[in-house]
Parts: C-alpha cells; structure tokens; sequence
C-alpha cells in the first residue's frame, strides 16, 4: 500500500486483531511475530491476486522461486530488493527461532506446499478451470494454509508437539476441523467479490459450476458445511480433552509422560476452539469484506495495481 492507504486503511483491515484472537495466551514476542506474518501472508495474497488479474506470469514466477529460496535460508534475503521477500524472510527468522530443527522443517515443508498451491490457484485462475468440490477441499487445506496456522499453536504453547500427538485421530480431526470453518466461512464471505471477479477459487463457485447449484442453494451448502464444522468440533474437542487427561497420567502408551505435555495439548485445544469466534469476528469487522461499500466490488480499495514484480 501506498503511504495514504496504510494510514486510511491499515487499521480498519484487523490483521493482527485477528491473530491475537486466535493465539490467546502466547508470549508477547510470538504473538507479534505471528501478527506480522499474517499481515505479510495478507498482502502476499494480494500480490498473487494482483499477478493473476493483469496477467503478470513471469512476475509471479519470480516471486514463486524467491519464496522458496528465502524459506529455506531466511537469513540470506532479509535485505532482498522486492520488500516482500525481505519481510517474508524476516517473518521466518524469526519463528525459527521460537522452537528446535525439527519444528523449522516441518514449518518449512508446509509452507513450500502452500507455495505450490498458489501456483496452481494461478494456473486455474489464468485458464478459466473450476476446480471439482473434492479437487477445491483438497487444495483449500494449501491455499488457506491449514497446516502453517496449527503448526503455530504450538510457540503460542511453548511446547513442540510431539508426532504422536499432533497424528493422534481425535487431535488432528479437532485441528481440521477449525481450519476447513475458517476456509469455508473465508469463502462465505469473500463470494460477492470472487464471483464479481470472475475468479474460480471459492468452494460456492464449485458449488455452482460442478453440482448445477443456483447462487442461493450454493450459499446454504457452503453455510450447512461451516455449521457442521462447528457441532462436529463440539463432540471431538471432548475426545481431546480426554486424551489430554491420558497424557497426564502417563498411560498413553508411555509416549507422554508429564503433565507439560497434558497441558500444551490443552492450550493448542483453547486455540483451535478459538479460531471459530476470531474468524466469524473478523469477517464481519475487517474492511477486506465490505464489498457493498467499494466503486469495484472485485477490487478493494487499498490493493495497489502497479505492477508489483515486474522489476
């Protein structure tokens, strides 16, 4: 954003409201650290947006290749000449900082795979292809980053989880469960302006093209799914609770032994219970969805179309 943006807009955006919403309890310095890359990981959307809208393949390519590079040494590229990249690498020094090795790689190899499915979103965007409703779910975990945000559970925690628990059914059902509401509440919200946009990444807009839904009958899908989200969390959060209860006492196949562990489990659970009401929240204060009140309701306000890249 140019300067006068920021000033009219930054605030009214709510990116980092929205992160100390969904990681209550953190220390003071991972909160911040995750409010800056989200705000980055906001603005690196609309790039990728802006890429696909003015036709800008190469400029997007570059950025792809950048991207990856920076992830896997950080510290190389906190003085990069495209200021995306350099506040990319910046975010991720720092929240390899928070945990051990084994945490920055697994970090790293979600985050490659979010990078590629950006590269595919573009590709559908660029040849006009509606992804199927199953090709969409799948991809959406990628493109929203579902991996990235529970794997920040954990520096809010300040405990690394260990495989056991993070593959535990009940655990990772509970952790899907609050990414795929916020992805498809996301799109719930973001439809007017998609559909205004002609774009083809939206789980309605799958809805429409693939199963023969009216805009109507696609938006109650999309709403049944997000409330099924919401009842189904409901019943697996207690099996969480339960396993938690396990750890504690140290009887889970001796894999957990104290009640540390017992309480991060609890603590990523709060999180994961809290993303349902930071999202709904933020989706109906956040400037980035009042489409209603802008001259294009396909392009916000505060986006800069410069061709961003290009250089």
């Amino acid at each position: 954003m140019p300067a006068a943006k920021v000033e009219a807009y930054a605030d009214g955006l709510c990116y980092t409201d929205l992160m100390a919403g969904y990681y209550i309890g953190a220390p003071d310095e991972v909160l911040q650290a995750i409010a800056d890359y989200s705000a980055w990981f906001f603005v690196w959307d609309d790039r990728h947006d802006r890429d696909v809208v003015h036709g800008r393949p190469a400029a997007w390519q570059r950025l792809r290749n950048r991207l990856h590079t920076a992830l896997d040494s950080p510290k190389d590229h906190l003085y990069h000449q495209d200021p995306l990249v350099a506040g990319f690498a910046d975010s991720v020094v720092r929240l390899y900082s928070f945990l051990g090795e084994g945490w920055n790689a697994r970090f790293a190899g979600h985050f490659h795979a979010v990078i590629e499915a950006y590269d595919r979103e573009f590709r559908n965007r660029t040849s006009g292809t509606v992804p199927t409703v199953e090709e969409y779910l799948e991809l959406r975990r990628n493109t929203f980053a579902h991996w990235i945000w529970l794997d920040l559970l954990e520096p809010s925690a300040e405990y690394e989880l260990p495989a056991t628990v993070r593959e535990n059914a009940a655990y990772r059902r509970a952790a899907l469960l609050c990414q795929d509401f916020a992805a498809w509440y996301n799109d719930l919200c973001s439809l007017p302006k998609e559909i205004a946009g002609a774009e083809v990444h939206n789980l309605g807009i799958s809805l429409i093209h693939h199963e023969g839904m009216r805009l109507e009958e696609s938006v109650r899908e999309v709403r049944r799914r997000v409330e099924e989200c919401i009842t189904e969390f409901l019943d697996v959060e207690k099996e969480v609770l339960r396993y938690a209860e396990r750890i504690d006492k140290g009887i889970d196949n001796g894999s957990a032994r104290d009640a540390e562990l017992a309480a991060a489990v609890r603590a990523c659970l709060c999180n994961m219970r809290n993303w349902f009401s930071s999202v709904y929240w933020f989706h109906h204060e956040s400037g980035r969805y009042m489409v209603d009140s802008w001259d294009d309701r396909s392009t916000p306000p505060y986006v800069n179309n410069e061709a961003a890249g290009e250089k």
